[in-house]
């Protein structure tokens, strides 16, 4: 292979002979391993691909011939898939299609050898590692290893050979859920258990032995004391499950992610199964298909925002130093309605510290501890929690109609209604009772946190911290440092944020922050489109070409209208030239509706006249001018120093706002489209970080 990577970290493959009790002939054994602890899992880039091929030549120059292959891995991980990081140092099609084509030609030894293979699945096997698996004759899995294809996630498809062979195995409906569904739900994996369960994996152990379990397993079906038997895969449901992917990549891209579309596609191809010509017709659209994914700039886009998520977002750009922190101990929430209770329930699973919960009466407090306790204990009862520490998680949340219950308190966050003079008086109400050390956090998500906090003995003390509904499920948490705090507080802010198992962005004390002021932004150019005369319709599917997980109407939905006005209206004071309050989200609030529709695809009755305007707009048009919105808002935010740099409002739309990943956030996408010079005259990013170089 003549393709190199610059700065591979090459996972080399070892092998030893082994014997095992009752078998004649050894078992070789091929260890894959980076030489780096579990942080760094294995890939496999062009080295690492031919030190897989090398150990496969001695494996078969060597004498005896063995009885058996084995492939495994180093502690916590079987592989995770190609090098990734080599992609940007492909600018050519013949190299992206030696990639392709070396992956083929290495894992079908497996599947193709003289003796049977096997797969020791003992950790994550994700992409290329499962495809790795898969190409084996039989596979063991540990019962805490997971496997993936999140190449659809990205922007690419499993083009290793996991399009082919996973339906073979499991079935095309199975396959499709693997491959396309559970990657467009932001990435979900399977876990050993259900691996096994669907036929992914032959036989099930505890990491505790595995190897030696798997290593006596294998004996055992070569000796024929143990006979694997497969379920015929049944080919006539194929037209429904593939039927069903496309209505998967419908929904969550809007059609507008090559990848999915392609993965589709692959799977489709595979109903003729992987046998001789079939399965290399199947491996041969595979390496075409990668060849012009890892030619893509979608694909560039979602590099760009996997490599924001696992690096940027674990070293917060602007955040403190971490030994500033205080030590937590104690939590306090202001408010237990749902969002309060949320965050209750958060704290006391991820702090396993005492929170208490206060509000105006005793009804509201014992609903709120309620909630919190009936979580738990849905947890428990799907084995997320053992019966011990569901009954020590209950005992830390409590609740108190006084705010004295905060005097020991750590940390308090309110999450009362989004009223300045509300947030003021809960805030001056706190301080009375709490030490001069206790770190005070509002959960605004729009209201000025420098404003909240001007009126107490220690400003300096209030930090934002503003979560994403719903809070168990977005990893998103912007920090909000107001003028006044002080970095004993931001680095609490930070550490908490942390432990919670959030990705913190820090961001300044501007009106909505960053995800609310975008998509408040964006939201009001789709509403003002409407007003104008343009039809519910047109408007809610302009933007489906960016393939973002929700139309605009769809997210006014989710946001709910109330909390949208709220922001709108706040926007409109700070900013009157850019957003305008629409009165047609006014007619929504007064009326109680949550949705522009009183049936899919029918505007409700009473909500008619909202389009009634004489100068609608085509479907390009609205799209052009929420676009351009987004751009401008963009460059005055990064004008105005709101966060660190442009990758940090990102990664708040990609965690905070669920835009995908081969999107790049927007900013990427932005810059490709051409909008981003257009409206501020240069792009965001520097050429070639999220796109093809020029």
């Amino acid at each position: 292979m003549t393709a190199t990577f610059e700065n591979e970290v090459v996972t080399s493959a070892r092998v030893r002979y082994l014997r095992v009790p009752g078998l004649a002939g050894e078992i070789a054994l091929v260890t894959l391993d980076n030489g780096h602890d579990h942080t760094r899992p294995s890939t496999f880039g062009p080295g690492g691909l031919a030190s897989l091929d090398a150990a496969l030549d001695e494996i078969a120059a060597h004498t005896p011939t063995p009885a058996a292959v084995a492939v495994t891995g180093k502690p916590f991980v079987f592989a995770v898939g190609a090098d990734l990081s080599g992609v940007p140092s492909v600018t050519d099609a013949a190299t992206a299609r030696e990639i392709a084509e070396t992956g083929h030609r290495v894992f079908r030894r497996l599947k193709d050898a003289s003796v049977p293979t096997f797969a020791f699945v003992n950790g994550a096997a994700l992409g290329g590692g499962l495809e790795l698996a898969l190409h084996c004759s039989y596979r063991t899995i540990a019962s805490t290893a997971v496997v993936a294809f999140p190449e659809v996630f990205l922007g690419l498809v499993p083009g290793w050979g996991g399009t082919q062979l996973l339906p073979d195995l499991v079935g095309i409906d199975a396959a499709v859920t693997v491959v396309v569904g559970n990657a467009l739900a932001q990435n979900e994996v399977t876990r050993g258990p259900r691996a096994a369960e669907l036929g992914i994996a032959d036989a099930l152990f505890e990491p505790a032995d595995f190897l030696e379990r798997s290593l006596e397993w294998a004996a055992a079906v070569l000796n024929g004391d143990v006979t694997v038997s497969r379920p015929q895969v049944d080919r006539t449901g194929w037209d429904a499950a593939i039927e069903r992917a496309r209505g998967i990549v419908t929904a969550r891209t809007r059609n507008a992610s090559p990848g999915a579309l392609r993965a589709v596609e692959l799977l489709d191809l595979a109903r003729n199964g992987v046998d001789g010509e079939a399965f290399t017709a199947g491996t041969a659209a595979e390496d075409q298909a990668l060849t012009d994914l890892l030619m893509s700039d979608e694909l560039r886009a979602g590099l760009y925002a996997f490599d924001l998520v696992n690096r940027r977002a674990k070293r917060p750009a602007g955040a403190p130093d971490r030994s500033l922190a205080r030590t937590v101990t104690k939590v306090g929430v202001v408010g237990a309605g749902l969002m309060a209770s949320q965050l209750a329930l958060l704290f006391v699973r991820r702090l396993e510290v005492p929170v208490v919960l206060t509000d105006v009466d005793q009804a509201r407090v014992d609903k709120g501890v309620g909630y919190v306790h009936g979580e738990l204990e849905k947890l428990a009862s799907r084995g997320r929690l053992s019966p011990d520490r569901l009954n020590r998680l209950k005992g830390l949340v409590t609740g108190a109609l006084d705010k004295a219950a905060f005097a020991d308190a750590d940390l308090v966050v309110e999450a009362v209604f989004e009223e300045m003079s509300v947030k003021q008086q809960v805030f001056a109400e706190v301080e009375a009772v709490v030490s001069p050390e206790c770190v005070l956090a509002t959960n605004t998500s729009a209201l000025s946190v420098t404003e909240m906090a001007s009126e107490l003995e220690h400003p300096e003390r209030v930090v934002g911290l503003h979560f994403f509904n719903p809070v168990a499920v977005l990893p998103l948490l912007e920090v909000v440092r107001a003028e006044q705090t002080d970095d004993a507080a931001l680095a609490t802010a930070f550490a908490v944020g942390k432990a919670l198992e959030k990705s913190c962005v820090l961001v300044a004390d501007a009106p909505a922050f960053v995800v609310n002021r975008l998509l408040t932004r964006f939201l009001g150019e789709v509403t003002s489109a409407v007003e104008q005369g343009t039809p519910v319709a047109v408007a809610d599917r302009a933007l489906d070409p960016l393939g973002l997980p929700m139309s605009p109407f769809e997210l006014l939905t989710l946001v709910g209208p109330p909390v949208a006005l709220h922001v709108a209206e706040r926007m409109h004071e700070a900013f009157p030239d850019r957003f305008a309050v629409g009165e047609g989200l006014r007619r929504m609030v007064e009326l109680g509706r949550t949705s522009v529709y009183s049936e899919p695809g029918v505007v409700d009755p009473q909500l008619e006249g909202i389009d009634a305007g004489d100068s609608p707009l085509t479907e390009d048009e609205v799209r052009d001018r929420a676009v351009r919105a987004l751009a401008q808002e963009i460059g005055l935010m990064l004008d105005e120093g709101v966060v660190q740099a442009v990758q940090d409002i990102d990664l708040c739309m990609v965690l905070g706002a669920g835009w995908p990943f081969w999107l790049g956030g927007i900013s990427a996408y932005l810059d490709r489209a051409g909008v981003s010079e257009a409206v501020t005259g240069s792009r965001f990013l520097p050429r070639g970080v999220a796109s093809l170089p020029a």
